[in-house]
């Protein structure tokens, strides 16, 4: 039988769906599975979004330019200014998904086995691109204790290496929802002039800040222009996460002109999705409001339940609708496998997304799960009650 290329070896299985099998069992034995394992919001996606697709009357679904319908570039970089992100449709491109963008950006910036450094724990699929680019990824990890602060600079220096090219972050922070501050954000700034790297920034959650905090985009640093790529998607924030559109934005006129070229070879980004993110541009202010309140109200639910789990402990997250939480077991993988397979709680059960799969340091993450805050407060109390039960009971619970 011919080999498997050690790329697709090395490629890691999602954390966040690799429990599939054992939530689709759990399912077939007609218990009632949470899913607070994917950031797949229940928000309503916008009605003027849904409009747009339904009544579209194109007679063919054409290709679109390679960067992405230029009406709709027009209208997001409008959008982007309103927020003080000061650029032009000529600026970006549309990509398939924040995924997309991802992946542009480092097959644009960084050779084959070159480096960037990633505050951990991380969105798990930065490792799955950096792979699929031939990168590798350099953690520096954060802490539970701090809330999964921003881990101080001199820790990044330490990481340098000749083959350094950039830092990725998710602001906030997917698995994690930290906010990092203006103040974190301008010491990144500082390490990248200094060695003259690019500053990947993730974006995806900029909407969901809470507390009265203001999210500080990379885009806003000084000095750093043509350092900075910043990645955008349409999923969370319209919760359209299956519109697959998303953005990749720069002053760097070289990097997009190089990303051009990748997005020429797929093509075209998805026609249906840009429409729908074209005309989820006019979402109400309304909107918002209803989905802030909603998450903030899920989120301090959510987070006093768990800490009033004897051995549990949870940050309360800035941002995003994700939590990382620390679990009195010996690993959330095992758990988490044992939780869908093997318990039920009056025939309900829940799903979560183990951090071991978050993390790039060996062992890590190992008594921490990622839990999303997507669903209904009566859906979180009953999740919450079952993962009570279940950590009374589970074999593997240390102190």
């Amino acid at each position: 039988m011919p080999k498997i290329s050690e790329k697709g070896l090395a490629m890691p299985a999602s954390p966040i769906r690799k429990l599939v099998p054992y939530a689709e069992e759990a399912k077939k034995k007609g218990r009632k599975v949470y899913h607070l394992n994917i950031g797949q919001p229940d928000i309503k996606t916008p009605e003027v979004a849904l409009e747009a697709v339904r009544n579209l009357k194109e007679d063919v679904i054409a290709y679109s330019h390679s960067a992405g319908n230029e009406s709709y570039r027009k209208k997001l970089s409008d959008k982007y200014r309103e927020i003080n992100i000061n650029v032009d449709h000529t600026e970006l491109l549309i990509t398939t998904g924040g995924s997309e963008a991802i992946s542009f950006a480092l097959m644009s910036t960084v050779n084959p086995g070159e480096e960037v450094i990633c505050p951990e724990p991380f969105y798990a699929n930065y490792n799955g691109f950096s792979i699929a680019a031939g990168v590798k990824v350099v953690p520096v990890t954060s802490s539970i204790d701090s809330g999964f602060a921003l881990p101080p600079i001199e820790e990044f220096e330490k990481k340098l290496s000749p083959a350094t090219k950039g830092i990725i972050i998710c602001n906030p922070n997917n698995p994690t929802g930290y906010l990092y501050s203006e103040t974190e954000m301008k010491q990144l700034a500082v390490i990248v002039k200094k060695h003259d790297l690019y500053l990947f920034s993730d974006e995806v959650y900029r909407e969901f800040c809470y507390d009265g905090k203001h999210h500080f985009s990379a885009m806003y640093l000084k000095g750093v222009e043509d350092n900075v790529i910043m990645m955008d998607s349409v999923s969370k924030r319209y919760s359209m996460c299956g519109a697959r559109v998303g953005a990749m934005v720069t002053k760097n006129r070289e990097v997009l002109d190089t990303a051009l070229k990748f997005a020429q070879a797929r093509l075209s980004p998805p026609s249906f999705g840009q429409i729908a993110g074209e005309a989820a541009l006019d979402t109400s202010d309304a909107y918002f409001r209803e989905v802030y309140d909603e998450y903030i109200e899920r989120r301090n639910f959510m987070v006093d339940a768990l800490n009033q789990m004897p051995g549990v402990k949870c940050p309360l997250p800035g941002g995003a609708f994700y939590t990382t939480v620390h679990l009195p077991v010996d690993d959330t993988d095992e758990f988490a496998k044992w939780i869908l397979s093997k318990f039920e709680f009056r025939n309900q059960t829940v799903m979560m997304a183990p951090a071991s799969g978050f993390y790039s340091t060996p062992g890590l993450g190992k008594q921490e799960v990622r839990i999303a805050y997507v669903l209904k407060k009566e859906e979180l109390k009953n999740a919450m009650e079952v993962l009570t039960e279940a950590l009374k009971v589970y074999p593997g619970r240390i102190a």
